[in-house]
């Protein structure tokens, strides 16, 4: 049992199927609590009512990508502290990590991404 027993984790990714297979995933690899939104738009209400300890947050989705729902995560004094981890499965790495860094994101994963991977990273963004 880790010791981020509970961790709560908001899963923002616009792919229905996608989300509901990483957060059954995730919810069996390790003792987190994962709230899934397909709607971008509504990452900053859900925030404030879940409270997650992380938010994986795809980078680009339609309605309003990654990036500008960083921003209004760092806007948020009440959500600014909250590690972010950016996946993308669209852009090339190097781009993306670019893109991550304009808007203080340090952590990009790569969609596909291997769910012993993906529990690392959220891992080291829980201790951040």
């Amino acid at each position: 049992m880790s010791a981020n027993h509970g961790s709560a984790i908001l899963l923002v990714d616009d792919e229905a199927g996608f989300t509901k297979l990483l957060k059954m995933n995730l919810e069996r690899a390790g003792n987190y609590r994962v709230e899934v939104l397909n709607d971008p738009t509504q990452t900053i209400a859900v925030a404030k009512a879940f409270r997650p300890d992380v938010i994986i947050l795809d980078m680009v989705m339609p309605g309003m990508n990654g990036t500008v729902v960083s921003t209004k995560l760092l806007e948020d004094p009440d959500l600014r502290e909250i590690p972010v981890i950016f996946l993308t499965a669209s852009m090339e790495e190097g781009e993306a990590c670019a893109e991550a860094a304009s808007v203080g994101i340090r952590t990009v994963v790569t969609k596909p991404v291997e769910l012993p991977v993906l529990l690392e990273v959220i891992e080291s963004a829980l201790q951040m």
